[in-house]
């Protein structure tokens, strides 16, 4: 009779499928340890930033703008009549340099890209936009869009046509872009954009800031873009920003239709 086999042991195993066992627990482990290591970098999604401001208000036509109600939560803006012709006084400082052109195609219109700190940011209810610092009246924007509210009845035909929707843009301007109370101080610029049909309106705006009395420089064009609301670009720098007052002058000399 044949002696029966022996019982092997762990040293009787063919050191291939040692190895081979190792390396299928070693590979496990070093799976488990990647996703308890990194489990907390996983990138999460963060949409572009959207900021939001006041909602656009109807704006009056000039026929309607004498007898236009406020709004009962806020105290009317009465502005005097824009002059017929001022030149915009250059400001102190130096200018921020242009890195290329915004063309913006919702509106018709096209206006220098400003160098940092400036920089575009999606901000409602514009189109574009270019801002510097916190997003809080007083807010220092570069922003174009259609003119907020209705379209007059009838495409304006003149330049006192287009002063006046300028006016309504500069009242709509100080309502959103300022602290509640803000008034225009003066006039500091009203003529003819450089190029096509429309009109620009420099102004110097008074608020009250943390208590204290303060300044702002700013601007509107109105610009004829082949329908009956022109396009506007809006710019606003309160005194915080008043070594970018400059860019005012770049942003009327250089605006124009597409």
């Amino acid at each position: 009779m044949a002696p029966p086999p022996k019982r092997r042991g762990i040293g009787d195993i063919p050191i291939r499928v040692v190895y081979l066992f190792a390396a299928i627990v070693a590979t496990v482990l070093a799976v488990l340890l990647v996703f308890v290591v990194f489990s907390g970098d996983v990138p999460k999604n963060e949409p572009e930033e959207v900021v939001q401001v006041a909602p656009v208000p109807p704006t009056p036509t000039p026929s309607a703008s004498a007898t236009a109600s406020p709004s009962p939560t806020q105290s009317p803006i009465v502005l005097p009549p824009a002059p017929a012709s001022k030149k915009f006084a250059t400001f102190s400082g130096t200018a921020s340099a242009a890195t290329g052109t915004i063309t913006d195609t919702k509106t018709g219109i096209k206006y220098p890209r400003l160098a940092a700190p400036w920089k575009a940011r999606s901000y409602s209810p514009f189109s574009v936009a270019q801002r510097i610092g916190k997003v809080e009246a007083p807010y220092t924007v570069i922003a174009s869009a259609m003119l907020p509210g209705e379209a007059p009845e009838k495409k304006p035909s003149s330049n006192a046509d287009y002063r006046e929707i300028a006016t309504q843009a500069a009242r709509w301007t100080i309502r959103t872009q300022f602290p509640e109370g803000a008034t225009l101080e003066e006039w500091t610029a009203s003529q003819k954009v450089p190029v096509g049909t429309g009109w620009t309106l420099g102004f110097k705006v008074t608020y009250t800031s943390g208590g204290k009395k303060q300044t702002a420089q700013a601007m509107v064009s109105v610009i004829e873009v082949g329908k009956t609301k022109p396009a506007m670009l809006m710019a606003s720098i309160p005194e915080a920003n008043k070594a970018r007052w400059r860019d005012l002058n770049t942003l009327a000399e250089q605006v124009r239709p597409i």
